[in-house]
């Protein structure tokens, strides 16, 4: 398409299969746009709307943003200044139970600390460090003792703490973490001991310098009077790091990590243990505690149910983590689309006048695909925050929605921050040279949000969790098993596999009856046909799967390299489950949207979501003869028809995204429009 082309292409253009809602093919009128940005927005709020109102309204200062100029101790001295300052307006309380000293409202918690993405997420990590790992540690795992001693403080920072879990040689393995917390009866205390140099506690923020505390996750050893000490798995203790003058106490040795890809205002710290010792009552003991004689107990016999019970209650940490690369993603797109709006290059022929690049199909198909994967992820990131809200304020845990819950963590996670990252790239790249000044925040915000893949879970690693998770159908027995004991059970299990679906939705389930059965047979704006597509991809993937690794029960076969040889159809498993998930997400956030502009909008991005998906997989659906040659060249046709369409709407849906206008500052644009 020539850029005369593009600039005068419109939505009565479009493909008559992909035109599902008239659009208008102008802007509409100024307060029709207001009201219609004003409709997305109350969509994407979700359940917490006043708490992301009110949060954006505290953030809406330049002074948050950060500053590149900084060295590291100031850097550092400023986070710290910021959370100090949201601790004194009553920011980390809603993370907290009400009898601790906060509100117990979890939803707010984890909306409120995704809006910090919006600002500087060097901020964002290390209040959730503070607040949520370190702090949910302490009140997820401790008892009264423990909340009585260190809740209060740890809210208003009077108490400040790291999370110290990953180790030199053992990072998404927390099982197999060498520290060791061993029991001596004769002094009622654990003795904590690097006891190897793989066990060095690495990475961990706060660390570095600010942390007087950690809860450091360990293998507990203990016996009781007729025992010997036996290894009882890992467990959560509270250790003291540092004095009030900021000194290493006897037995820890702490150092810095340094300068990194990014986060400059996050103190990443390594710490040795040297045969230190803290009193009994320093185990966290909600789910296991040991008797002044060494006897161990625990609720949980099962030590690897126990295990993921105690990590399970710490779930809010990657959910955090995933929202904020969410929103992190929405501020680049918001800016980016901005400059594309203003930016001029080359004439039109036979005119003075310079295209604005957003004119351009190649510009609209590097953003607008991105903003409509930016919403579906975001309708998602609701649902697993309702969901974590609903399960963690509950009096009593329901293990299988639990798990379920941690599945969809895992997943929604890896999907969002691998989305993140690209989508910031991208949104380098589409501002040019100006992208790459430190000034248009894009480059900082580049190296910030590169960790976000592998820290609170290797993206690999967790989708690979979910695959295994749909593959042993959530029998309770597998959870834990190594590779070989895994691949084993799955090789064991019945002839038939089934995908075992999330609750049914209603709006889904309507729809779907509504298509028929062969997608190649219906039109693809079907809302129907598209999710049966994404359903019987997955199908396909977890069945032939299941097929590769039955082969672990050959006698001749090695379960390891079974197992080895199926991880990048394991991945594919699990990307394929994220993908679907999002999709439903996706149309039950627009069956609740309650305006009709807002809705139509919704259908179109949620079509652009579709089709940008199925244009990425289009090599698997032809190999496996899902689509036909014809479909897959109506699908190409269907991104570019329907970036076209929405190319009017740009603003408006970044605009939705209501990221506070003193955060977007850019020279880049201020620059194109003086």
């Amino acid at each position: 398409m020539t850029a005369n082309e593009a600039d005068t292409f419109t939505a009565t253009d479009i493909d008559p299969e992909v035109r599902t809602a008239d659009l208008p093919e102008k802007q509409t009128p100024e307060e029709d746009t207001e009201l219609l940005v004003d409709n997305l927005r109350i969509a994407l709020d979700g359940r917490w709307r006043s708490t992301r109102e009110a949060v954006r309204e505290q953030l809406n200062r330049s002074e948050l943003l950060p500053d590149p100029s900084l060295p590291l101790d100031q850097a550092r001295a400023r986070i710290l200044e910021i959370m100090r300052e949201l601790a004194g307006h009553g920011f980390p309380r809603a993370g907290f139970l009400e009898k601790h000293g906060g509100t117990g409202d979890i939803g707010a918690s984890i909306s409120a600390i995704e809006l910090l993405g919006y600002a500087d997420l060097s901020l964002m990590v290390k209040a959730g460090v503070q607040w949520g790992l370190f702090g949910g540690a302490v009140e997820n795992l401790g008892t009264d003792l423990h909340h009585q001693k260190y809740v209060p403080g740890l809210i208003n920072l009077d108490v400040l703490g790291c999370f110290a879990m990953t180790e030199t040689g053992h990072g998404s393995n927390v099982q197999a973490i060498q520290t060791t917390a061993t029991y001596d009866t004769a002094t009622g205390e654990f003795v904590v001991n690097s006891d190897t140099q793989l066990a060095r506690k690495d990475y961990i923020g706060g660390a570095a310098e600010h942390a007087k505390v950690a809860a450091v996750f360990a293998q507990l050893v203990t016996g009781g009077p007729d025992e010997e000490p036996t290894g009882r798995g890992v467990h959560c203790f509270v250790v003291p790091l540092r004095d009030d003058d900021g000194n290493d106490l006897p037995g820890i040795t702490t150092s810095d990590c340094g300068y990194k890809g990014g986060l400059a205002g996050v103190d990443n710290g390594r710490i040795v243990f040297d045969r230190v010792r803290i009193p009994r009552e320093n185990l966290l003991n909600r789910y296991a505690d040991v008797a002044e004689d060494g006897t161990y107990s625990s609720p949980i016999e099962n030590e690897n149910r126990r295990f993921f019970t105690m990590l399970g209650t710490l779930i809010r940490g990657r959910v955090s983590v995933a929202a904020t690369a969410g929103a992190a993603g929405r501020k680049a797109l918001t800016i980016a689309t901005r400059y594309g709006l203003v930016r001029r290059q080359f004439e039109q022929p036979d005119s003075d006048d310079e295209i604005v690049i957003m004119d351009y199909l190649a510009h609209q198909r590097k953003l607008l695909p991105l903003i409509a994967k930016s919403y579906a992820l975001a309708f998602a990131q609701n649902e697993i925050i309702e969901e974590l809200h609903e399960l963690q304020s509950a009096e009593d845990l329901d293990e299988d929605r639990q798990r379920q819950l941690e599945g969809a963590a895992a997943g929604l996670k890896a999907m969002t921050t691998w989305h993140a990252s690209h989508t910031i790239n991208v949104c380098r790249e589409a501002t040019g040279g100006a992208g790459y000044l430190d000034e248009n925040q894009l480059s900082i915000m580049r190296g910030d949000i590169d960790v976000f893949t592998t820290f609170e879970g290797d993206n690999t690693v967790l989708t690979q969790l979910v695959a295994k998770e749909l593959l042993s159908a959530y029998a309770q027995d597998v959870r834990g098993l190594n590779t070989v004991g895994w691949a084993r059970f799955i090789a064991g299990m019945a002839r038939d596999v089934f995908l075992e679906k999330s609750a049914a939705r209603q709006v889904v389930q309507t729809l779907m009856d509504t298509s028929g059965e062969d997608p190649e047979e219906s039109e693809l704006t079907n809302r129907g046909t598209q999710i049966r597509l994404f359903r019987n991809r997955e199908d396909h993937l977890l069945r032939t799967c299941a097929n590769r690794l039955r082969r672990a029960t050959d006698d001749d076969a090695d379960p390891f390299e079974v197992f080895n040889g199926a991880q990048d159809h394991l991945l594919k498993v699990g990307t394929a489950h994220i993908e679907r998930v999002v999709l439903e997400s996706f149309i039950e956030a627009i069956d609740k949207c309650d305006s009709k502009a807002g809705t139509e909008l919704l259908g179109k991005v949620c079509d652009l979501y579709v089709y940008s998906a199925l244009e990425a997989d289009l090599e698997w659906f032809l190999m496996h003869r899902h689509i036909s040659v014809e479909r897959a060249k109506a699908i190409r046709r269907g991104v570019n028809d329907l970036c076209a369409a929405l190319r009017p709407h740009a603003r408006t849906l970044v605009d939705g995204f209501a990221v506070p206008e003193e955060l977007l500052k850019t020279a880049m644009v201020e620059d194109q429009l003086s």
